[in-house]
């Protein structure tokens, strides 16, 4: 009985991790390729690092010279995208006052 309730336990926490992953990867802008798996946490995690707070609002492979970029709704509700290169080292950052998906294409989630 113990060893099937670890199961159960063990399968529903890995389909929560599953669509919380899915969740941030589906986040992404325009034409460009979601990040997913490993590349996604990575990213994430080196973005949160750079700007110390708030929420991932959209990941994408980067553009002008960048692998990754990840854009992050501050506590304050602004938003800032960090430019992330091949190795996850932050290259640069930028206030993004389109906001999620752009104004014109709607909020991440929705």
């Amino acid at each position: 009985m113990k060893k099937r309730m670890k199961l159960i336990v063990g399968a529903i926490g890995a389909v929560a991790a599953v669509g919380i992953g899915a969740g941030a990867a589906v986040a992404s802008g325009g034409d460009e390729t979601p990040l997913r798996g490993s590349e996604l946490e990575q990213a994430m995690a080196a973005a949160l690092e750079h700007v110390g707070e708030g929420t991932v609002t959209e990941t994408e492979t980067g553009e002008g010279g960048t692998a990754y970029e990840v854009e992050v709704r501050l506590n304050d509700g602004s938003q800032v995208e960090v430019q992330i290169d091949s190795n996850f080292v932050v290259v640069g950052s930028e206030a993004d006052d389109d906001g999620p998906k752009d104004a014109d294409e709607g909020a991440a989630g929705e």
